[in-house]
Formats: C-alpha cells, structure tokens, sequence
C-alpha cells in the first residue's frame, strides 16, 4: 500500500491520540492538550498518510537550522511499521536538514533500534572513540512511556 508525507501541522488531536495510543505512548495521550501544544511549537513535523487519508506516522522535533536539531518523536502505526514509513519520515528531515551540523535523538534499547538509526547514518554515543562523547538526560516525570 502506498502512502503519502506531508510537512503540514497537524490540528485533527483524537486522529493523534490515536497514533500515539497505537505504539503506547500513554506519558503523551495522558495530557492531550499538552500533546497538541508540543505539537504546535515543535521547530518541525511530517506526517504519513495512508491512501485513505488517515494518519499512520509522523516525525517531529526541535532545531536551530544552523547547529542542532534533535529528533523527539518518530511513531509509526503498528500495522504500517517495516514498511518504508519510518524510514521515509526520517529520510524526508535528513534532507530538508542536510546541512545542520548535529543531530540527535534518544531511543530505548532495542536491537532494532539500533539497526535503523545506524542503517541512517546515525551512531551510539558508546562507539565514539575519537571524540568520546556522553549524553546526558533529565525528566520531570517519574517514568516515560
């Protein structure tokens, strides 16, 4: 099945919900005002839809267009993942931010994680040895879903 990418904002909060709920991504559906507001203010979003025009992903984050951008979400529905989506997502902000000196994102650790983001180009903090680097992180919230 085919599907679209749009760099629209998104304003249709239950169709988001909705694709935050399908990964489990409850610290966001919990606040949906929140989650709508983080949306809004976010430096960028792209969305992928299916050929019905429902939401199946979407990529969003924060940057200077100079020296950083960080990714904060990239969600793809369930039934739509291993299918170029996520890929396509990332692929469409590693264009468009070509020139950006850093980029960054954190992820859980799953073998698969791993294989996507280095298969983009991305490396683990863990393996840089020349310039060793650390990363460091801090929430308000007891546990992130």
């Amino acid at each position: 099945m085919a599907f679209t990418l749009t760099s629209a904002p998104l304003s249709d909060l239950p169709e988001l919900l909705s694709l935050y709920a399908s990964v489990g991504w409850t610290s966001y559906t919990r606040d949906p005002e929140a989650l709508a507001c983080a949306l809004r203010q976010s430096g960028f979003v792209w969305a992928a839809w299916d050929g019905a025009g429902d939401l199946i992903g979407l990529v969003r984050g924060v940057t200077d267009d100079v020296s950083i951008l960080y990714v904060q979400d990239l969600l793809v529905r369930p039934e739509w993942q291993r299918r170029g989506v996520g890929r396509a997502l990332m692929k469409a902000v590693l264009e468009r931010y070509a020139h950006v000196m850093q980029m960054v994102l954190l992820t859980d650790d799953r073998p698969e994680q791993f294989a996507f983001y280095q298969s983009l180009g991305f490396h683990n903090t863990r393996d840089l040895v020349t310039t060793p680097t650390n990363a460091f992180y801090r929430t308000t919230q007891a546990k992130l879903s």
